[in-house]
């Protein structure tokens, strides 16, 4: 009797899995057949797609379903083993206990290592006609200190070891990844909202009263996730997961009309519109992030606001952005005039210094205030050396100098400055110009973010007229 060449693989397995997996019976089929011994099976495989798509469960099912005495794998997850060697290791341990090597493992530090201990197990080892192996490697993308030629080598093994098939589970997976000819990709797409509604209507919840059947009940709920995924799904929730999370926290409250009999089973719109505050609440997802109310009775100050830049910056960081705005705003050529002590000049109510005769009375044109304009850019040596300049008679407590970036000082100012310049950097107060690049280097160029309003305030915090120090 000939053999056939090419078999499907058996639907009575598969129908399994795509009852546990719903919608997502093309991606089952896919995996199965180039997986399966006697269907296609490949030397490499991709899995690729966003969290909480279905790829490690779906694989793991399907490969607990083939396994047989011509079929065995080991699942690998990346994100456990803390170095490239762990991994090694780990692949090397779980391929023995799966084929039931009896030898113990020895020590693997590297690829060639562990393609020498495979073959010891896999390819040198008597097996059963068209016996075949899955390695899978469950988030290899998200391994730590990992060479930049490991996925490359380990798409290497199944040409050394022609019975294994090496598959990849990749949230993002790079162009040209592993550097080998044509190599399957099976795409898990994110659920679609009838996907969404479909698979959380599998488990409906009891009927709400004695008196509504479950036909009403399963009615209900569907168009209550419809509306739960459109409120929620866009802005916040993107995943099977939180919205199953969020559908089994709104539910009761978005029922308790029901219960409390001022509303029927069949007025969708009203229970909609009482329910509507919840609905539009985000925490939902994360019931860990809610707030509890206070236990003890404060009174406010009117005269604080939590959200001011001058409570929630420390006094190094005010400065900074203080002296990062004078930086924006005032020409170069300046700085000498405003910031030495060595100037000849009087100081002015508003803005710079004067230097010997006042000017003759001419033609006089009218120019816009530079804090008006936009911000420019500047370097960050030139920033420093403003808050050099000005820090000591902006807070006299404080005292020192500036050395390798550390502020050598008593008191008054906090130590370490490119943390603050690192704070006000995350916070968007000061923006890199052309990005990327090291915050400690001097011959950055950065741009304040923040306007006149926002720094006249902080100023005055710090006891400081920032107007004194523009040039007009």
């Amino acid at each position: 009797m000939t053999v056939p060449i090419f078999e499907l693989p058996d639907e009575l397995r598969l129908s399994l899995i795509t009852k546990q997996f719903p919608c997502r019976e093309p991606q089952i089929r896919a995996l199965a057949t180039l997986l399966n011994p006697s269907s296609a099976p490949c030397r490499n495989l991709v899995v690729y797609g966003t969290e909480a798509t279905g790829k490690s469960a779906i694989t793991t099912a399907l490969l607990a379903s083939l396994d047989g005495d011509s079929f065995k794998h080991a699942i690998v997850n990346s994100i456990e083993c803390i170095t490239a060697r762990h991994l090694y290791e780990t692949v090397v341990g779980k391929v023995a206990a799966a084929v039931e090597w009896e030898a113990v493992a020895p020590r693997c530090e590297s690829v060639s290592q562990l393609t020498v201990e495979l073959s010891k197990m896999l390819r040198y080892t008597k097996r059963p006609d068209g016996f075949r192996f899955v390695l899978v490697f469950d988030g290899i993308d998200h391994q730590r200190e990992a060479p930049h030629t490991l996925l490359p080598a380990l798409a290497r093994l199944s040409e050394i070891i022609p019975s294994l098939t090496t598959l990849f589970i990749l949230t993002s997976p790079p162009p040209n990844k592993l550097l080998t000819t044509f190599t399957p990709n099976l795409h898990f797409p994110t659920y679609t909202k009838p996907e969404f509604i479909t698979i959380l209507s599998l488990s409906p919840p009891p009927p709400i009263t004695p008196s509504t059947t479950p036909t009403e009940t399963l009615d209900l709920y569907t168009r209550f996730l419809s509306a739960l995924h459109d409120s929620l799904s866009r802005p916040a929730s993107r995943t099977l997961p939180s919205l199953t999370q969020a559908s089994r926290t709104l539910w009761p409250k978005f029922i308790q009309p029901i219960l409390a009999r001022t509303h029927t089973v069949k007025e969708f719109s009203k229970l909609i519109v009482l329910a509507r505050v919840h609905f539009q609440d985000e925490s939902l997802l994360d019931p860990t992030l809610s707030l509890s109310p206070p236990t003890t009775t404060t009174t406010p100050n009117p005269t604080i606001k939590t959200t001011d830049l001058a409570t929630l910056l420390p006094t190094t960081a005010r400065f900074l952005l203080l002296s990062a705005y004078l930086a924006s705003h005032n020409p170069t050529k300046s700085d000498l005039t405003l910031f030495s002590t060595f100037h000849h000049g009087r100081k002015r109510r508003r803005g710079g210094f004067t230097g010997g005769r006042a000017r003759k009375n001419g033609s006089q044109h009218r120019k816009i205030a530079r804090k008006l304009l936009g911000a420019h850019a500047f370097v960050l040596e030139r920033m420093l050396a403003i808050f050099m300049a000005v820090r000591t008679e902006w807070d006299p407590a404080s005292g020192g100098r500036i050395k390798n970036g550390i502020v050598e000082g008593e008191q008054g100012l906090d130590n370490d400055i490119y943390m603050s310049i690192a704070t006000l950097a995350s916070l968007r107060l000061l923006v890199k110009v052309g990005g990327g690049g090291d915050v400690t280097d001097l011959g950055g160029k950065w741009r304040v973010a923040v306007g006149w309003e926002v720094v006249r305030g902080l100023g005055r915090s710090v006891g400081v007229e920032v107007e004194e120090w523009l040039v007009e």
